[in-house]
């Protein structure tokens, strides 16, 4: 499973709002952004109590990178 498809994955279990996810992948010189956005009312969600869902999911993505030797990063819009 890709890296982009993972974060959606996990997003969409998370949300009340499914449909509204929507992951977008940027390259630029320092490897690759995954733009995460959902619902207003989902954002709680994702990003957790005192940003814990989000880190997971940042750690998520650095055992992906690590596997695939690219950058990866998460920025939750």
């Amino acid at each position: 499973m890709a890296a982009k498809e993972l974060v959606e994955y996990v997003a969409k279990s998370l949300v009340d709002q499914p449909d509204e996810v929507t992951v977008e992948e940027v390259r630029d010189r320092d490897g690759v952004v995954l733009e995460l956005h959902v619902a207003e009312d989902d954002m709680g969600k994702v990003i957790g109590r005192n940003g814990s869902v989000a880190k997971a999911l940042r750690t998520l993505l650095k055992v992906r990178a690590a596997r695939d030797g690219e950058p990866i990063s998460l920025e939750i819009v």
